[in-house]
């Protein structure tokens, strides 16, 4: 059960990932999107979907190895899935906001 759960979870990222890989769906990007249209012309919509989809596959494998967990029953996967989760958040964080990288 605990599976298919985590199936559920990773579909949308992976597509969400596919889509955003491509320099598409920036309006997906929340934030991003309800900017006034001046401010969104400042950005470079693609490098940032492309950027934001590398990390949805970043997600999807902390997914996938909360999924092996489940096969495995092994506790540290999901550990390490769960710390390579956190640090990805962290590093998107500081990444995406600093330097004017998207700019």
């Amino acid at each position: 059960m605990g599976v298919l759960v985590y199936l559920i979870i990773m579909l949308p990222f992976l597509i969400f990932a596919i889509v955003l890989s491509q320099g598409k769906g920036s309006f997906l990007l929340e934030g991003f999107h309800t900017m006034a249209q001046e401010d969104k012309e400042q950005y470079d919509e693609k490098a940032l979907a492309r950027f934001m989809g590398k990390m949805m596959y970043g997600y999807c494998f902390c997914v996938l190895l909360w999924i092996l967990n489940e096969f495995f029953h092994t506790q540290w996967l999901f550990h390490v899935g769960l710390v390579l989760f956190v640090a990805l958040t962290i590093f998107l964080l500081i990444y995406a906001n600093t330097g004017n990288r998207f700019k």
